[in-house]
């Protein structure tokens, strides 16, 4: 990995489009330390101060990356929302699917609504988050210097122009960078809270109140648990069923070939990746946003389901075996429901027809389509449990009462940072080798 860096750092194209990619990093995370306006900073860094607030790392701070009342707070996450919202929807709705197989023109109008749907979802959440910040944590602590509500409509107007910029950002990348632009806001803010988790894991093994030896063999017990969480998620995230298929003489559309040619359909176990999780995230989450907009103290039927130590809660020691089941609950409807879209069986087994192909043993048509689906199924259930694997695994650890909360680093973030980073590998190698074949032809 490091050897085809270094190579790629030599070509000058690529120097020049990975020093860009670098400053508009550092123009992101520089704009998640500018607070809102209107905001008390003495308040703010009073409520920044560890152990005032019990602040734990969810998967929706990870994600976004900003700080608390912060302009980028929401970071590039009403656009992935939107942007897996229209995904789905254009399989649902005949009208967006239509509207795809347009080319490029399909795909510039289902960006625009994709865009405007994110600003929607952005207002949202934005008014959701300055709610709270009047009460932050339940403390009765208002971080507003004047509140008004000039002023929290102005706080709400900037997170939403920040987000905006912050869609503006991921595009550019995407443009002239290398790789999808989202993706990589999403690794930087990730690897941002690695220094946090470090200093964690050091207060941890540093810690006088209890047994030196033990200390160290805890954490010894965290880092071989994150060292073979990252061998697991390299090897099913590379992981694929081949399933093979061999084309006639004479095949696609009558084009002479020497002979018959055999090939294979890849199906990655993963296919879904990560939004099955960040989906059930999502849905646990969203009356916890909600509740955030009721006066006064909620019921207590409300409070012991979705408070802080209700049922439902999965983060953190309140972490409760309900909203564990319901979590993996979740991953697996949301793993199956994303699946069923994501792969047509049908069309492929058409595809395969028209272009004279067939799986070895399988008749074409009905047959083939029937195989196809069973195969994605069977793929579906192993990609549930692996990613109820990852996505439990830092719950139990943090379970733990000798293991700090909001380490930095779970299981959830580790599929994201590897995946992105395997992508980038990949993006990589293949300017180094468009590159080289460019230099053998001149």
């Amino acid at each position: 990995m490091f050897k085809i860096f270094l190579n790629a750092w030599r070509v000058h194209d690529i120097r020049k489009k990975l020093l860009f990619i670098f400053l508009l990093l550092l123009i992101y995370r520089l704009g998640s330390a500018i607070p809102l306006p209107g905001i008390d900073l003495e308040t703010l860094n009073w409520a920044r101060y560890p152990g005032h607030f019990d602040v734990t790392q969810t998967l929706f701070q990870m994600i976004t990356g900003g700080g608390i009342a912060s302009l980028f707070a929401m970071g590039i996450a009403p656009y992935i929302t939107a942007s897996i919202i229209m995904q789905l929807l254009t399989y649902a709705i005949p009208q967006l699917k239509e509207m795809q197989k347009d080319g490029e023109d399909g795909r510039k109008k289902i960006g625009q609504i994709t865009r405007y749907l994110s600003v929607a979802l952005a207002t949202l959440q934005a008014s959701a988050m300055v709610f709270s910040y009047r009460n932050f944590h339940g403390s009765g602590v208002n971080l507003f210097r004047h509140p008004s509500m000039l002023v929290y409509i102005v706080a709400v107007m900037a997170m939403v122009t920040g987000t905006i910029f912050i869609m503006w950002l991921a595009e550019l990348l995407t443009e002239k960078g290398i790789g999808n632009g989202a993706s990589f806001l999403i690794f930087a803010n990730i690897l941002s809270q690695l220094p946090m988790g470090i200093m964690l894991l050091w207060d941890m093994a540093t810690d006088a109140t209890r047994n030196t030896f033990m200390n160290i063999g805890l954490l010894l017990v965290i880092l071989i648990v994150f060292a073979a969480i990252i061998a697991f998620v390299v090897m099913v995230h590379e992981g694929e069923r081949r399933i093979p298929v061999q084309y006639s003489k004479g095949a696609a559309g009558g084009r002479a070939m020497f002979g018959n040619q055999s090939s294979y359909i890849p199906l990655k176990v993963n296919i879904a990746g990560v939004l099955s999780i960040i989906f059930a995230v999502s849905l646990l989450q969203f009356p916890t946003m909600i509740m955030q907009f009721l006066p006064g103290q909620p019921p207590n039927w409300v409070d012991r389901v979705f408070g802080e130590a209700g049922w439902l809660q999965i983060s953190g020691s309140n972490a409760n075996p309900i909203g564990m089941a319901v979590y993996v609950v979740l991953i697996f409807a949301f793993t199956h429901f994303y699946t069923s879209f994501a792969v047509n069986p049908v069309e492929m087994a058409e595809n395969m027809k028209k272009n004279g192909g067939f799986i070895p043993g399988i008749r074409p048509g009905k047959p083939t389509s029937e195989f196809i689906q069973v195969t994605v199924n069977r793929l579906s259930w192993i990609g549930s449990v692996f990613y109820s694997l990852i996505a439990l695994t830092p719950i139990l650890l943090e379970m733990i009462p000798q293991v700090p909360n909001g380490i930095g680093f779970g299981g959830t973030t580790l599929l994201i940072v590897i995946g992105v980073a395997l992508e980038f590998i990949k993006q990589l190698e293949s300017q180094l080798l468009m590159r080289h074949y460019k230099g053998f032809l001149s």
